[in-house]
């Protein structure tokens, strides 16, 4: 490690993080002409799609919108092999843009930064990274990702375990045999229910420990139809014109209609063509899905009996109905061959609610009741989401405060963009802004774009810092809990959108709530306003 004196390389701008974002963020900073370097933890990029390779590990957006809108060249000539794209393939794919817009010259792999310290005398940013190098910038612009520090539960005994244990998050690169091995999964969430169909193929026997059951939709996926990507690239315009105008950047729309406007008949008619249809439009088959409860009963209702008709062994398939939360008020997942994987011989599900895991041995987890064997663990057990990859970095802005201070009773931010004491600090999809709740590039693209215009707009004028006002912060924060309540979405009481996954964690409702529409629009509103809410400094 170099010592404390190491060299102090300085950049206008220095972004942490070589995801969707990181990448973006770099080529956009570049356009400006300013100087800048992205810090990122792993040896290549990707972000999510680097780390996350786990069995079944697969988009739930469709392939031919879960990508970048910037550029129509890169558009037309990246061929999709799927409706729904693996893992493989998208890293494949934020490759082929690293190398197109010759970005890794500006990428330091192997760099996780562990500090970042504003020198209030210049408003400038020092950073450090586990080697020890030191890095100062203008701008400092977090690209960690909203989903990428790994949740592991504080399960008794998991030290004396006999066997391997993984985490989906920090899968091994080179892969993981399961062939002949009694295999356990800890969580039915959104992973959990890519990974279990898959190792169950492979395992001797798997136990699936759940303690949320989940609604899930078939994904339907399959080859992309080669006449569908034609006219899909013929018609990107128009594509990503709908997905900016959305409610989740998504290219299609919700159908205007309640659900209990319609006949019962006709209504299970469309939760019908839906199912079959497959994916995430399920969820905007009515209008009102997210604001009615009785409307989201039909739904819930429609996706409980087709659990039911799934899963042949009664026992198990109550066990699968979810009761406790409504339909999409937690991640709404999309499977393939989940529901059915519980007809095999070789899978059993603990229902760990019922009986809850008391500890981990050496030779496998004992629950309430029982004992299972098991040569593997693996833990789908998710993300401390949103907040978890921000406050792992030691951040301390004015006056030496932390970031972890300022936010010990939750997330306080304005518009999800900056932090009141952190100037010139930006945080690319961060909590309270749509982010989780929207096809991912969607929110990255409307970020990155407003913080590169931002920093084009200051170095037009001659200014040097940029701060959210706590009044802003203040209103913006009473916006999104109120955004929140006016739908069902804080009724999943342990969902990960409220931080319930993470004992201890506060519970605030995380994500904005009000549409990627209605935010985008505001955001441009207030820079058009000159930066409506924040104080903007000239340089002395």
């Amino acid at each position: 490690m170099p010592p404390e004196d190491a060299p102090l390389r300085t950049f206008d701008a220095v972004v942490v993080g070589a995801g969707f974002a990181g990448m973006y963020m770099l080529h956009r900073l570049r356009s400006l002409g300013c100087s800048a370097v992205v810090l990122e933890a792993g040896d290549g990029v990707g972000g999510t799609w680097y780390w996350n390779r786990y069995p079944g590990a697969r988009c739930d957006s469709e392939s031919y919108y879960y990508s970048y809108s910037f550029s129509d060249e890169l558009q037309q000539e990246w061929e999709w092999s799927e409706r729904y794209p693996r893992q493989p393939e998208i890293l494949r794919y934020l490759d082929h843009v690293a190398d197109r817009f010759d970005l890794r010259r500006d990428i330091r792999f192997g760099r996780r930064v562990t500090e970042a310290v504003l020198d209030d005398g210049d408003a400038c940013w020092r950073l450090r990274t586990d080697t020890g190098e030191r890095y100062s910038a203008r701008f400092f612009i977090t690209a960690v990702g909203c989903l990428s520090s790994a949740n592991i539960p504080q399960i008794p005994g998991l030290e004396t375990f006999g066997g391997r244990w993984f985490h989906t998050a920090t899968w091994p690169h080179e892969g993981v045999d399961f062939t002949g091995q009694r295999v356990g999964v800890v969580g039915t969430g959104s992973t959990g229910i890519q990974a279990i169909p898959v190792i169950a193929q492979q395992a001797k026997h798997l136990t699936v420990f759940q303690r949320t059951p989940n609604y899930s939709i078939p994904a339907r996926n399959g080859p992309m139809d080669p006449a569908f990507q034609r006219e899909v690239k013929a018609g990107y315009a128009a594509i990503r014109r709908a997905q900016r105008e959305s409610t989740n950047g998504h290219p299609f729309g919700i159908d205007p209609r309640p659900a209990l406007s319609v006949p019962d008949d006709e209504r299970e008619r469309i939760y019908e063509e839906a199912w079959q249809r497959g994916g995430l439009r399920f969820r905007a088959a009515f209008a009102d899905l997210l604001t009615s409860k009785e409307a989201n009963d039909t739904a819930s209702e429609f996706i409980r009996a087709k659990i039911r008709e799934t899963v042949r062994d009664p026992g198990t398939a109550e066990k699968l109905v979810p009761y406790d939360h409504p339909f999409a008020t937690k991640r709404p997942p999309i499977d393939t061959g989940y529901f059915e994987t519980y007809n095999r011989d070789d899978v059993t599900l603990v229902d760990v609610r019922k009986s809850p895991i008391v500890e981990i041995t050496a030779s496998g987890v004992r629950t309430s009741s029982a004992s299972y064997p098991l040569d593997c663990l693996v833990f789908a057990t998710g993300f401390d989401a949103l907040t978890g990859p921000l406050l792992a970095v030691d951040i301390r802005g004015e006056g030496g405060r932390s970031l972890r201070d300022a936010w010990s009773e939750g997330p306080r931010s304005y518009l999800g963009l900056q932090v009141s004491g952190f100037p010139n600090m930006f945080t690319i999809t961060g909590p309270g802004s749509p982010s989780v709740l929207t096809n991912m590039p969607t929110s990255i693209e409307q970020h990155v774009e407003w913080i590169s215009d931002c920093i084009g707009y200051m170095r037009d004028r001659g200014l040097v810092r940029i701060e959210a006002t706590e009044d802003a912060e203040r209103a913006w924060g009473a916006h999104v809990e109120e955004a929140a309540h006016r739908t069902l979405l804080p009724m999943a009481s342990t969902s990960w959108y409220l931080g319930a996954n993470v004992p201890g964690k506060p519970r605030v409702f995380l994500p904005y709530a009000g549409g990627f529409a209605t935010y985008a629009r505001r955001c441009a509103e207030i820079a058009a306003a000159g930066y409506d809410g924040f104080v903007l400094t000239p340089d002395r």
